[in-house]
């Protein structure tokens, strides 16, 4: 088993109820939840849209990356989780933030999950739940990460 941070938002529809039912569905893929953020809400990144619904989780699972990117796929698409375009609205958007300690750049996965250090949306909720975990390719903590967004 690996610890794994994964971060879930959605916009459309009834925001918190999406992201509960994509908790439910990980704990039926074999992702098991350890930790959960608080709520936040956020605006969005690119075209204007409504605000999203965010948090951060920690998580155990048994999955290698790959059929783990293929599970979150799939629960997203379950959940009505349309394709439209960049930083488009919608139902429920879950990312692997990280996977233990690994550090993976091929074309279908990246993590940890680029630009994490620039989105508050991630490093707000990640700081509550996991603020001296450090990032295995920039070698600095949540906490640092975020203070080094918040004074730019």
């Amino acid at each position: 088993m690996v610890t794994i941070y994964l971060s879930l938002g959605s916009n459309i529809g009834d925001r918190r109820r999406n992201i509960e039912k994509a908790l439910l569905e990980l704990e039926k893929n074999n992702v098991a939840k350890l930790k959960l953020s608080s709520f936040y809400e956020t605006e969005p990144v690119g075209p204007k849209q409504r605000n999203f619904y965010n948090i951060a989780g920690k998580f155990k699972t048994d999955l290698e990356p790959v059929e783990l990117l293929k599970t979150l796929k799939l629960i997203e698409k379950k959940l009505g989780r349309i394709k439209t375009y960049r930083w488009g609205p919608r139902v429920i958007d879950i990312d692997i933030l990280f996977y233990g300690n690994k550090i993976i750049d091929k074309k279908e996965l990246i993590i940890p999950h680029k630009e994490i250090e620039d989105r508050a949306f991630v490093l707000v909720p990640m700081k509550e739940i996991a603020p001296r975990f450090v990032h295995p390719k920039i070698k600095k903590t949540i906490q640092t990460l975020w203070q080094q967004l918040k004074n730019v």
